[in-house]
């Protein structure tokens, strides 16, 4: 599943390569990819046709673009689900085998004409959704200043890359729930953006064990974890993303490298960096957890006496 930093390098592109431009005609090649648009397929395609993408947004791993031409405020909504991808492609270019939606945008410099949703699991998909004014006054996501959000985020938490992000809400949150500190940060109603690889290797980077007690924690750990996790996204960034799955890429079709830097998660039997750089032999264990895996050092992230699992 795609996680905060897979889906910003998408939001990215859609910025560079997509706002701005009218959607000038679509196709809906298989209506299970707009099934969460209540209208159903004929109206999604009716709806959206003529309007213009006013911005690319992302609020944790939900990513929504508001448009301009209806007479309410309305965002397109992607979903990428498992392996849902969003490419810019040439009008000529060949059909993938599991394209979904193809949108044809008005004519750019340099510009592809084509916006395409492809998925082969067919776990995600697009829908439209009525924005609505944030809580807070402060802007929805990345990607605009408008304090709006789509009403299917609109249980989204803020995530930690976010301006408007704050550490004491987190640990406030944190506190008031008895349960492990990987699920509560999993829950995206708490932190929004976290997945099971950076929750992993955010918690390796603060020395923290998965099955801690959240209700235990104090600030300064709250703290080391918020700033383990914007370490460890920023650096997923910056290499493009992690790409275990090759159905991962940008919209331009690149994977991303970051699990070439992963300290912790995959490295199950492999000594490690940090107790292998002050002289300590010790293993990257795998435990099993929500039907996944997690993965820590029994050494540095050693388990509570009263672990929650």
């Amino acid at each position: 599943m795609p996680e905060l930093p897979e889906v910003e390098v998408v939001r990215r592109g859609l910025d560079s390569w997509v706002v701005g431009r009218t959607v000038q005609d679509l196709e809906v090649h298989d209506p299970r990819s707009v099934r969460r648009h209540a209208g159903g397929p004929l109206d999604f395609a009716d709806t959206l046709r003529g309007t213009t993408i006013r911005h690319a947004v992302r609020r944790g791993k939900f990513l929504w673009m508001p448009l301009d031409g209806l007479p309410e405020p309305v965002a397109l909504v992607a979903h990428l689900g498992m392996s849902g991808q969003l490419l810019v492609e040439d009008s000529e270019a060949p059909r993938e085998k599991h394209l979904k939606v193809r949108l044809e945008l008005s004519p750019a410099a340099g510009k592809p004409a084509e916006l395409r949703f492809v998925d082969q699991r067919i776990f995600g998909g697009l829908f439209l959704s009525r924005l609505r004014p944030t809580p807070d006054g402060a802007p929805g996501g990345h990607g605009s200043d408008l304090p709006l959000v789509p009403d299917a985020a609109a249980h989204i938490a803020r995530d930690v890359l976010d301006p408007a992000f704050g550490t004491d809400l987190l640990h406030a949150a944190l506190r008031r729930r008895r349960t492990g500190l990987k699920r509560a940060l999993l829950d995206q109603g708490v932190v929004s953006g976290v997945g099971n690889i950076y929750a992993d290797e955010s918690l390796w980077a603060a020395r923290l064990h998965y099955a801690r007690p959240t209700d235990t924690l104090r600030r300064p750990e709250t703290e080391r974890v918020v700033e383990a996790l914007k370490d460890v996204m920023g650096r997923a960034l910056a290499a493009g993303g992690t790409s275990f799955d090759s159905l991962y890429v940008n919209v331009n079709g690149a994977s991303g490298y970051f699990d070439r830097s992963l300290n912790a998660y995959g490295r199950a039997g492999r000594e490690c960096p940090r107790c292998a750089g002050a002289g300590v032999v010790s293993l990257i264990r795998r435990d099993p957890f929500m039907g996944r895996s997690s993965y820590t050092c029994p050494v540095c992230q050693r388990t509570p006496r009263n672990a929650r699992y």
